[in-house]
């Protein structure tokens, strides 16, 4: 009798946590939840913490809390003034209704593929009527946000709420970038030819400058030797003058000194002179002699 009983408590028991593990479920930060009766929605859950269902009766669909991001496959667009783009896109989103979102979508996957063809649809549109300047500069921000405003108000009757959408990349196609850098490469060597042929110029002034200021130099410093030369020569006629006021025979007998220095420098000279000869006039011993005794 007693281990009957004491089976049919632990039969009891275990039923009753089948059934409350059945009944319980847990609802995380990260998550929300939706309790489903027969497939039909029933109600939405979306603070974490512990919640009870029906049991065997009742599922739970839990959907992701978080901030979810979405990429778009690369995209060729033309721009306004006919340019092709090749375009990288994401867009970061949350389901703010999960009951719609489940509803419209039904999971994670489908969402993803609505959302990239509706961003695919956003950008070739929006980018399609800007020039491709205006895509490249500053103003891009102000385009994003055009496009992420189009994109949420489709995006929001799916319960999903889109937080940002950015062009990773907006690349021409490799034919065009070729020769956009085959352009470019040609200005900057014209750029650069430019700027050698004005060094050229500048360079060439210069040296003219510096050539016209060393002849002038040069110039300047020949009249001034010329005039110091002049000043020299004439203060030693003077000196000269005035010694050969002061003595005659010396100044005879000096100039012949320097007369034979001149003409007896070189050794292989030959004069050939008569030995009476003023030239030799201070060779003679006796002249000397004589002229002494005077």
């Amino acid at each position: 009798m007693n281990k009957t009983f004491l089976t049919v408590i632990a039969i009891l028991l275990v039923a009753l946590g089948v059934v409350a593990s059945s009944a319980l479920f847990t609802v995380y930060q990260t998550e929300q939840a939706i309790v489903m009766q027969f497939g039909k929605p029933q109600r939405v859950i979306q603070e974490p913490g512990l919640n009870f269902k029906l049991p065997f009766v009742q599922d739970v669909v839990y959907v992701d809390k978080r901030v979810l991001s979405v990429s778009t496959q690369r995209e060729e667009v033309v721009t306004r003034d006919q340019k092709r783009l090749m375009v990288d896109s994401f867009a970061r989103f949350r389901i703010a209704n999960p009951l719609q979102y489940y509803q419209s979508y039904g999971n994670i996957q489908i969402a993803y593929a609505r959302l990239e063809t509706i961003l695919n649809s956003q950008l070739r549109q929006n980018l399609g009527r800007q020039s491709l300047n205006n895509i490249v500069s500053g103003e891009r921000s102000n385009l994003m946000n055009q496009i992420r405003e189009q994109v949420n108000t489709e995006a929001k009757a799916s319960g999903i709420d889109v937080i940002d959408v950015r062009i990773v990349r907006a690349d021409l196609p490799k034919e065009n970038s070729e020769k956009v850098f085959d352009r470019m490469r040609s200005q900057r060597e014209q750029e650069a030819k430019e700027i050698r042929a004005t060094g050229a110029e500048i360079a060439q002034r210069i040296t003219a400058n510096a050539d016209k200021e060393r002849t002038v130099l040069i110039a300047n410093a020949r009249k001034d030797s010329e005039i110091l030369r002049g000043e020299g020569d004439g203060e030693k006629n003077r000196i000269f003058a005035e010694a050969f006021g002061k003595d005659e025979d010396f100044f005879a007998f000096y100039r012949s000194m320097q007369a034979y220095r001149g003409s007896m420098a070189d050794t292989d000279t030959t004069m050939v002179l008569s030995p009476t000869s003023q030239f030799f006039k201070y060779f003679d011993r006796q002249n000397v002699t004589s002229e002494e005794d005077k």
